[in-house]
């Protein structure tokens, strides 16, 4: 994967470069499940270029957020400000990679038919798979490193290697927001490190990751910046300033703040 500069905002595929990063902003976001308050009060703004951790205790909203923020749920009032317009609905720049545990791993299709997927958004119903849309996916494959598993079914992959394809995924679509939900959960210590060297350069190249995690004690190693929420916002700041024991113990409550959120 070829890194950018700070100042560089790719878009995957397109091969243009941006002088300034697209920006995403929260307003007076509120989300509900029927009578039920899911969500209220969260307000941040951020841009490409960002890595952002998603902190709470279970049962925070952490999940809701990430699917309003892609589109998949709809606000009950408040706004999301995408590149400066009103996101409304889903947007083929914004990408939702699930927890591993609800996706079907036993659906029969390969790494490649997989990340081929990410092509549909940009095709509509008229335009057919391209040479353009392959040669996409060849590069989402070369930058995941999953071109020797390209055939491969994907219930025969490592925890690791399933999350990788879903970033190429979001890859092969163009996406400029990645939203992950728990995506180190399950992965041992090397996979880990793997996958926070893979944001790294995602962030490199200009991309906007915001990501739930529950595992404190990673957080200021593997994020630029932390949202803590408690189905309200309790804290959005760089994890220098923001991730500090009192805002933990705001978010979790007492010495509880400084444990892992299992």
């Amino acid at each position: 994967m070829t890194s950018a500069t700070s100042k560089e905002h790719v878009c995957w595929g397109g091969g243009h470069n941006h002088a300034h990063h697209h920006q995403l902003e929260v307003r007076e976001l509120c989300v509900s499940y029927r009578d039920v308050s899911a969500l209220s009060g969260i307000n941040f703004a951020t841009e490409c270029g960002r890595s952002i951790a998603l902190i709470g205790p279970n049962g925070a909203g952490k999940s809701t957020l990430l699917k309003t923020l892609a589109g998949l749920m709809q606000a009950d009032s408040g706004s999301i400000i995408w590149r400066g317009k009103a996101l409304t609905k889903s947007s083929h720049e914004i990408a939702y990679l699930p927890q591993r545990g609800d996706v079907d791993w036993n659906f029969p299709i390969t790494v490649r038919g997989l990340v081929e997927m990410g092509r549909y958004p940009n095709l509509g119903w008229w335009r057919s798979y391209s040479r353009h849309d392959a040669d996409i996916v060849q590069r989402a494959l070369t930058a995941m490193d999953l071109l020797d598993l390209q055939d491969r079914q994907i219930n025969a992959l490592s925890g690791g290697q399933q999350q990788r394809t879903f970033l190429a995924r979001a890859l092969a679509q163009e996406a400029h927001v990645l939203l992950l939900d728990e995506p180190f959960t399950g992965l041992d210590k090397p996979a880990q490190e793997n996958l926070s060297r893979l944001f790294r350069e995602l962030t490199a190249e200009g991309r906007l990751l915001i990501a739930s995690h529950h595992d404190l004690q990673t957080v200021s190693g593997f994020f630029d910046d932390v949202l803590l929420i408690k189905r309200t916002q309790v804290v959005f700041g760089d994890v220098v300033t923001s991730f500090t024991p009192e805002n933990i113990a705001r978010a979790y409550g007492g010495a509880a703040g400084m444990t892992n959120d299992e």
